[in-house]
Parts: C-alpha cells; structure tokens; sequence
C-alpha cells in the first residue's frame, strides 16, 4: 500500500485547486483510502509539476 503525501499543512485558498501542503485535490484528498495502487502512483507521479505550477502562479 503506498502512503499518503499528506505532511500535515492543509491548506485549500478560495480558487484554489491544490492543498498548498500535499498539492493534491480535495477530491484526491477524500478518495485517497479509497484508490488503488496505481491509481495512487499516477497521482504522486503529478505532485511535483503541481508544485512548481503553484510556485509560478504566486
């Protein structure tokens, strides 16, 4: 089973589309118990390009 990103920093903003702590969507959030394996790996696999495209937008 792969872990959660979470780190304990959530932090959605009006308009926001990632948690500012683990870049992943509210949705990915609350389904996380629920997802696959796989389906985990590709959300991990876009946490870091989620990063930088929030680190540009500020």
């Amino acid at each position: 089973m792969i872990a959660s990103p979470c780190n304990k920093v959530c932090v959605m903003g009006a308009g926001q589309r990632y948690c500012l702590g683990c870049q992943r969507t509210l949705e990915e959030i609350t389904r996380w118990s629920q997802l696959s394996d796989t389906e985990r790996d590709a959300v991990l696999r876009q946490l870091a390009a989620r990063k930088e495209e929030q680190a540009c937008a500020k």
